[in-house]
C-alpha cells in the first residue's frame, strides 16, 4: 500500500515546521553534550547496536522527539529512522512518500566531543529526497532545501546556498570523513596530489559543497539512506548532485540496505570519473 504524497505547497508550507522540529531535537543533543562538558563523571554511556555503531542518550532523546512530532503533524506518511531501523513494523522499501531521520549523524565525533555532529530529516518520494534539514546543533546552523532552493540559517544570519564552479587552473577542494576515509578514496587523493583537503564529520560534508567552501565528497564507506539523504537534498537544490559509481543519481529505494559508494559534487561538469579511473586530472 502507498504512503499519502506530499505536494509542493505542502513541502513548502512544512520546510518550517522540519526546521523547528530538527532544531528542537538539536537542543535535546546539546542538553547531554553540554552536561557531559561541565561534569567528566557524567560523561554519556554508549551501547554498541547490531552494526557495532555507538547508541548514547542523545540518539534516543532526539529520535523520540522528531518521532512524535512528524507523527503529530502528518500521521499518514511513515518515518524510518536510524534507531528504528531493526523494528519489523518501519518499511524497508520505500512505495512512495516516507521520512528518512538520523536523530544524531555523527554519534562518533558526538563522544570524541568534536563538535561534528548533526540533526537530518529527509522527505524522500520514489527514491528521491524532495526536502531535507541538517541542523548542527553546536554551531547553530541548519542547511535546509525544499522545491523553492537551499539555504543557510545560523546565529551570522541566513544566506542562499550556491555551488562553487570549479575553475580547472585552481586546486580543487575536497572534503573527507574523519573515521571512514576506505582506499579507494586515498587512491583518488594521491591522483590528485595538488588538491585541497579537509577532514569533517557527519553530514557536514555535503553541506560544505552545498555552501561553496569545497568541491568535491567521495565516500568508499558505508553509509544508510538516512545518513545522506537530508543533506543531497540540500546539495542538489543548491546546484550540485550525489551520483553513484555508474554516474546516476543517488536513489532511496531499499531503506534499510547501505547506500553504494557515492561521490557528492558541487559542479557537476567536475570529471571526477575520469579521476576515479585514474585519467588525466584536468
Amino acid at each position: 500500500m502507498e504512503s499519502p504524497r506530499l505536494s509542493t505547497p505542502q513541502l513548502v508550507a512544512a520546510m518550517p515546521e522540519i526546521v523547528a522540529i530538527a532544531r528542537a531535537a538539536g537542543a535535546l543533543v546539546m542538553e547531554t553534550y553540554e552536561r557531559d562538558g561541565r561534569d567528566a563523571t557524567s560523561a554519556t554511556p554508549s551501547t554498541a547496536k547490531s552494526d557495532g555503531s555507538p547508541l548514547t542518550e542523545a540518539d534516543t532523546r532526539s529520535h523520540a522527539c522528531i518521532v512524535a512530532a512528524l507523527s503529530a503533524r502528518f500521521p499518514a506518511v511513515p518515518i524510518v529512522s536510524e534507531e528504528d531501523a531493526t523494528d519489523a513494523t518501519a518499511p524497508a522499501t520505500l512505495l512512495s512518500g516516507c521520512w528518512l531521520v538520523d536523530p544524531l549523524d555523527g554519534t562518533k565525533e558526538f563522544l570524541k566531543r568534536s563538535g561534528e555532529f548533526t540533526v537530518n530529516i529527509a522527505y524522500v518520494e520514489d527514491g528521491i529526497p524532495l526536502l531535507g534539514v541538517v541542523v548542527a546543533p553546536v554551531s547553530g546552523h541548519a542547511w535546509y532545501a525544499g522545491p523553492s532552493g537551499a539555504w543557510r540559517d545560523g546565529p551570522d544570519g541566513s544566506i542562499q546556498l550556491a555551488v562553487r564552479t570549479h575553475i580547472a587552473s585552481e586546486p580543487l577542494r575536497i572534503v573527507a570523513s574523519r573515521d571512514h576515509t576506505g582506499a579507494a578514496v586515498r587512491a583518488l587523493l594521491a591522483r590528485l596530489p595538488d588538491a585541497e583537503t579537509v577532514a569533517v564529520g557527519s553530514s557536514l560534508k555535503f553541506c560544505r559543497v552545498a555552501e561553496g567552501a569545497a568541491d568535491l565528497y567521495f565516500r568508499d564507506g558505508p553509509t544508510m539512506p538516512w545518513d545522506t539523504a537530508a543533506a543531497q537534498a540540500v546539495l542538489v537544490q543548491a546546484g550540485g548532485g550525489v551520483f553513484g559509481l555508474d554516474g546516476r543519481p543517488l536513489r532511496y529505494r531499499e531503506l534499510r540496505t547501505a547506500n553504494a559508494p557515492f561521490v557528492a559534487v558541487g559542479d557537476c561538469a567536475i570529471p571526477w570519473r575520469t579521476w576515479m579511473d585514474g585519467g588525466a586530472t584536468t
